[in-house]
């Protein structure tokens, strides 16, 4: 009984411990600090700056989410760009965000398992917007705002990974990489320590972005950070005080991203929190906000 009674107790300190090496992040480096900096200066604009509707009923969207046009806009205004990648089945890279392409397209099928040529004249929410590859989007901005580009974790997202590394080896601007899938993060840990790197999370709901509860246990706890040493944190900002992620933030130095900010209200509301701002749905008031530099 006595020593059942000191393996208890044991567990008991070592879990605390083993929770708290689990959550800690990549430490701040003055690297790091100047890596972050540019994400801080602008607000970034959710999928570009976008509209899936048009100005009237019967008018089409000119630059619906993740479209070119979308992007354009977002970089002629000076915002930084959230964006969204995966790959096709032949390999290509593209930007989208969905797992299928039925909200925006029209179309059941799983992005993943098509080739590009099959898509690449879909309209978007019917627009004269297509499916864009990455390519494109990486020449329209060619360095002018900073880039945050999540790896979506359909398909491999190690693969993707791979794929959006390589697109970007000649790339001169400032960007970053993040994903709710800590394999993606992990990735570019070992292979591109250099380029910072976050771990999205959130309280989950039932998605297919994890199958199982256990997965979307760790994720929503930030118990993936042993595995991908994030440099930033980009939560849910409705979800803040999470509790494993409150305590993270007591007890580690972290970047922190919000997302998605549709107000001015909530962009007020999430300072005390957050220092980069993941916007849609609404133009931020820069006269109510610190200096952003653009």
């Amino acid at each position: 009984m006595f020593i059942t009674f000191v393996y208890v107790i044991i567990i008991l300190i070592l879990l605390p411990i083993l929770w708290i090496l689990s959550i800690r992040p990549n430490k701040i480096t003055e690297d790091r600090r100047e890596k972050m900096r540019p994400f801080e200066e602008v607000y970034i604009a959710h999928r570009g700056l976008f509209s899936n509707k048009g100005e009237t009923p019967d008018e089409k969207p000119a630059a619906p989410e993740n479209s070119l046009e979308a992007f354009r806009r977002a970089t002629e205004h000076g915002y930084g760009i959230e964006m969204d990648v995966q790959l096709t089945r032949d390999g290509q890279l593209v930007v989208f965000h969905d797992a299928t392409m039925k909200r925006m397209c029209g179309d059941s099928r799983y992005l993943y398992k098509c080739d590009y040529d099959d898509i690449k004249d879909f309209a978007l929410k019917h627009s004269d917007q297509h499916i864009p590859l990455f390519q494109e989007v990486r020449d329209l901005v060619a360095g002018r705002v900073p880039l945050l580009i999540e790896i979506k974790p359909d398909g491999n997202p190690r693969k993707t990974a791979k794929a959006l590394n390589k697109e970007l080896s000649d790339y001169q601007g400032t960007y970053c990489i993040e994903s709710f899938d800590p394999r993606a993060v992990n990735w570019y840990r070992r292979n591109r320590p250099d380029v910072a790197r976050g771990q999205l999370s959130e309280i989950f709901k039932r998605t297919k972005t994890f199958h199982h509860d256990f997965a979307r246990s760790l994720c929503k706890n930030l118990l993936f950070n042993f595995y991908g040493r994030p440099d930033f944190i980009s939560y849910n900002h409705n979800h803040k005080d999470q509790r494993s992620y409150r305590l993270l933030r007591r007890l580690f130095p972290v970047y922190n991203a919000a997302w998605t900010i549709r107000s001015q209200d909530q962009l007020e509301s999430a300072k005390d929190v957050f220092s980069i701002f993941i916007f849609d749905s609404f133009i931020p008031d820069e006269d109510k906000d610190r200096e952003k530099g653009v």
